[in-house]
């Protein structure tokens, strides 16, 4: 078994899977929550079974000590399991890292001066990773970049319009996200299409509470939504996606608001959250059925902006043979699928109501029989992706 320890850390919490990279299995999987806050927690699974320990959790040291007392204590043994690597999820990797690459001291200094460019991630990313290589001394860490697979949208597409002196000097360009889910569901997508990646254009949907759009021409991204930050693009569940500037500047004459909270207000007041009260696509959902026009806007405002990105990309791309709906609300939201795909006959998308309305967990293909345009759901798995490219790289090297 080639089996890799996937960690995903943040400011307070640590993600972690054990994933068999052979089978595609997770052996074990947790969550260690409110770390350096009261109250710490850790849910750990493995077996069908879920265990749940409080211990104090006053840094990620202690954090990372508690995910190894949690494989102690209820399994599968870490010892056991031939663990191969270790996969860290790094949010951003800047112009210098285009691909994973193993983590030494020299790529870590490198990656704490990109946190400019994600101050809300990569400094907590890289916490995770001093204390993962410190706790797992003997396996090799790879750094795996949500970027990465955006490396390769061109010039044009990554460009923005503003003094190109200063976009050089300060690294402002399109970087993207969620590359490592709109990576593999692109080819999962194409393998279940029948056809090699190389042959196949598809606009992929990662719809979440963080949500982006890609454009995928023979399985490379040529375009994204999101931009310098994740904060551009598509309606979110907190962060507005898509605005006038001039917006901001706005706001700061009229509302008297400064650079921290015009930042809290777009990245963590806005979306649909800030337009109805609402996060949860279900409940926004419910209460949009029920009469309610503030969640009926937001949700058609949500969905008419991927709408619009469809289209976008379309015509980016010249031909399209899938659209890929993933994620949470990608894969289990089928009315923002119906609505957001609604009024697309002329592009050649054409949903079956009752495939779309029907609940499975596996790949599926809801499009009419006629439909030109396949609609796929593939549920993504970022965890085995992370996981399978933490191997190429040891095993290349």
């Amino acid at each position: 078994m080639s089996a890799v320890l996937v960690i995903n850390s943040g400011s307070s919490s640590l993600k972690y899977q054990v994933v068999d990279t052979d089978s595609g299995e997770a052996v074990a999987k947790g969550l260690v929550e409110r770390i350096g806050e009261p109250g710490g927690r850790i849910t750990h699974e493995t077996g069908g079974a879920s265990y749940v320990s409080e211990p104090d959790l006053a840094d990620h040291t202690a954090a990372m000590e508690a995910m190894a007392w949690s494989f102690a204590t209820h399994g599968p043994e870490l010892g056991s399991l031939g663990l191969v690597a270790v996969g860290h999820r790094v949010v951003q990797g800047g112009s210098k890292f285009r691909g994973s690459t193993v983590l030494t001291e020299e790529v870590i200094e490198a990656l704490d001066e990109l946190s400019v460019l994600a101050p809300l991630h990569n400094p907590a990313n890289l916490v995770g990773v001093r204390v993962a290589m410190q706790q797992f001394d003997s396996l090799p860490h790879v750094a795996i970049f949500d970027t990465a697979f955006h490396a390769t949208i061109p010039p044009h597409a990554s460009t923005y319009a503003i003094d190109a002196r200063l976009a050089e000097r300060h690294g402002i360009r399109r970087y993207g996200f969620h590359g490592t889910s709109h990576s593999y569901v692109a080819r999962e997508a194409a393998a279940f299409l029948g056809r090699d990646p190389s042959e196949v254009n598809l606009i992929t949907l990662h719809l979440g509470n963080g949500a982006s759009a890609a454009a995928i021409r023979g399985g490379v991204s040529v375009d994204t939504s999101m931009g310098l930050t994740p904060l551009e693009g598509l309606v979110m569940g907190t962060r507005s996606g898509d605005i006038d500037p001039a917006v901001l500047f706005h706001l700061a004459r009229v509302a008297g608001l400064d650079i921290d909270q015009l930042d809290d207000l777009l990245n963590k007041r806005s979306g649909v959250l800030g337009m109805c009260g609402r996060q949860d696509m279900r409940d926004l959902d419910a209460a949009a059925a029920a009469g309610d026009q503030a969640a009926s806007l937001a949700l058609e405002t949500y969905c008419y902006r991927i709408r619009k990105y469809i289209g976008a990309y379309t015509a980016a791309l010249g031909r399209v043979d899938a659209i890929v709906f993933t994620a949470g609300i990608g894969e289990n939201q089928a009315s923002v699928r119906g609505r957001t795909t609604s009024g697309l006959e002329a592009l050649g998308i054409s949903v079956d109501p009752d495939l779309n309305a029907a609940r499975s967990k596996a790949v599926r293909d809801i499009a009419t029989a006629s439909s030109p345009v396949r609609v796929l759901v593939v549920p993504t798995n970022e965890e085995l992706e992370i996981a399978r490219d933490a191997v190429a790289v040891v095993t290349s090297g």
